[in-house]
């Protein structure tokens, strides 16, 4: 209130209280209600009451002209019923702002306990579910799939898993965006849980989704199943204006339920997808025992590799090329051995493809390399002439920026001439190999040591662009030799062994043959021109220490 305010207000409640004192008979009331109004205008601090007496005494005797005698027992009535009037209010006053607390806090805890069940609730459609698609996620398929396995009196039933994974979702990601990569999988979801019906549909993450199928008939079943989800995801999806054409892999498992757990279960059904992946995708593959014991025996042979050298388990067996001209030895080519403590001794088509896989080739290259390198050396006593060592180099270690220095500290620390080491590559890797490995076998090339291409014309079998690169040596395939055993059969692979040695010597290479195993086919290289050969023919692959006798 403004200040004229709040002196009308109590200029009025002045005036009701002289009224009420002359008014006869004499009323309380207006005593009652002069004290609630002062509290209803807040007028209620602790000196607020006394003042007002004080005030009331002053004013209505003196300004009203009262005698004191006259109105001493209706003052003292009328201020007692004014402070009773006032006590009353602010009790009530109190009371009033009491219960409104109490109902707010009421009010409050409601909507907070309320609040929390929803929060619990979303924690629980976000626990449980994926965000994006609606689906279950991980978490929820888990339990579902242990409790079809612990469910009692199940244990002769069948439980069937089917892991789907899109093919090549990361093109529609990379090209088109991850906004409709995942409009996409909301739409591969929805069709998923159309097409499955009762089957539970699940999406683990990324573009990874599982259908627990809890009492199967069988793998006959699982497969209709599988085929009805890869229909599903193969009909072409409008998404956001841009017409996809997707496919889906995936891998089945399906299994009696006594035995099973869901881990084991999972890491089968992962596997099986990867076998569908490995074979083109767009299709499903059922799980195999003995191709999964076979592939885990696999990882275990490529696990095994750093501390199979560590333990000095490799060793080097030397195949010799012979020349065919006059039989003398003219190299050996190095072959790595795996002198395994269990599985016995090791050939290289049981554990090269292994170590390519797993990026351990150049490790393993690395030991080959220098090892024949070292053994290669202490030929040099025995004979003027001594053969040059072939060693094959992977595609990862010629792609190595340090191949070069490798090699000529090797040939420094074992003091074999860089004329008598040769090193194989497949003609492929050299056909994809880029500018700095090619540099890097020029430079080689320069240092004396011999580049051989092997297993030359099972790959592009272009003469042409050896005219550029530091080639000094054709080693034909095995393949085009074989056809040499049979007189009426060979006569095809003769001819095109005669073109490609013709057109190697024009390039001035040489050329030596794999394969070898007869003097027939031996006689016929030698007829067509061929320089070596090497094969069981001419002799097996053999230790060290023979071919150092060999060369005595």
């Amino acid at each position: 209130m403004t200040q004229a305010q709040l002196e009308a207000l109590l200029d009025r409640l002045t005036g009701q209280l002289a009224g009420a004192l002359r008014t006869e008979p004499f009323d309380l009331r207006a005593g009652h209600r002069v004290g609630a109004e002062l509290v209803a205008a807040h007028i209620a601090s602790a000196e607020g009451l006394g003042r007002t007496v004080e005030v009331i005494q002053l004013r209505l005797i003196r300004d009203l002209g009262l005698v004191a005698e006259d109105v001493e027992d209706r003052m003292a009535r009328l201020l007692a019923a004014v402070a009773t009037g006032y006590a009353r209010a602010l009790r009530d006053r109190t009371l009033d702002e009491q219960e409104s607390i109490r109902r707010a806090a009421m009010r409050a805890r409601t909507q907070a306990e309320r609040a929390l069940r929803a929060s619990e609730a979303r924690f629980r459609h976000q626990a449980t579910h994926d965000p994006l698609t609606g689906l279950p996620n991980r978490t929820l398929f888990t339990e579902r799939l242990t409790a079809a396995l612990n469910e009692p009196g199940r244990g002769a039933q069948r439980v069937g898993v089917c892991f789907l994974d899109l093919d090549r979702f990361k093109v529609v990601n990379d090209t088109l965006g991850h906004q409709i990569g995942d409009l996409l999988l909301v739409t591969v979801a929805e069709r998923l849980r159309k097409a499955m019906g009762a089957h539970l549909v699940a999406r683990l993450g990324g573009d990874e989704f599982v259908i627990l199928v809890e009492c199967t008939g069988g793998t006959d079943a699982m497969v209709e199943v599988a085929e009805t989800a890869l229909a599903a995801v193969r009909t072409p999806a409008l998404v956001d204006g841009h017409e996809l054409q997707i496919s889906a892999s995936i891998g089945i498992v399906e299994r009696q339920v006594a035995g099973a757990n869901p881990t084991d279960l999972m890491r089968a059904a992962d596997s099986t997808l990867h076998w569908a992946k490995s074979a083109g995708g767009a299709r499903w593959a059922l799980y195999d025992v003995e191709r999964n014991q076979r592939e885990l025996a696999r990882y275990a042979l490529s696990a095994a590799i750093p501390a199979a050298l560590e333990r000095g388990e490799f060793y080097l067996d030397y195949q010799p090329l012979t020349s065919l001209r006059d039989g003398s030895l003219v190299g050996v080519e190095a072959l790595v051995r795996w002198r395994h403590p269990e599985l016995g001794v090791l050939r290289p088509d049981s554990f090269i493809g292994l170590a390519e896989e797993t990026g351990l080739i150049v490790q393993l290259g690395g030991w080959v390399l220098a090892e024949a390198c070292r053994e290669a050396e202490a030929w040099a006593a025995g004979s003027a002439a001594a053969p040059f060592v072939s060693v094959n180099l992977a595609v990862r270690q010629v792609h190595r920026p340090g191949l070069v220095q490798e090699v000529r500290a090797l040939l420094r620390q074992t003091g074999l001439p860089p004329e008598r080491l040769q090193l194989e590559i497949t003609e492929s890797t050299m056909m994809s190999t880029a500018k700095e490995p090619v540099r890097a076998l020029r430079v080689l090339a320069d240092l004396g040591v011999r580049i051989a291409i092997d297993d030359f014309g099972t790959g592009y079998s272009n003469l042409a662009y050896l005219r550029d690169l530091p080639v000094t040596e054709l080693k034909v395939a095995g393949e085009f030799v074989a056809g040499l055993r049979s007189p009426s059969v060979g006569r095809t692979d003769e001819r095109i062994l005669a073109s490609l040695v013709s057109l190697a010597h024009a390039l001035d290479l040489t050329v030596t043959a794999e394969g070898v195993e007869t003097a027939g086919q031996a006689e016929r290289l030698r007829a067509i021109g061929c320089d070596a050969a090497q094969g069981w023919h001419f002799g097996r692959p053999a230790p060290a220490d023979r071919i150092l006798a060999r060369i005595r």
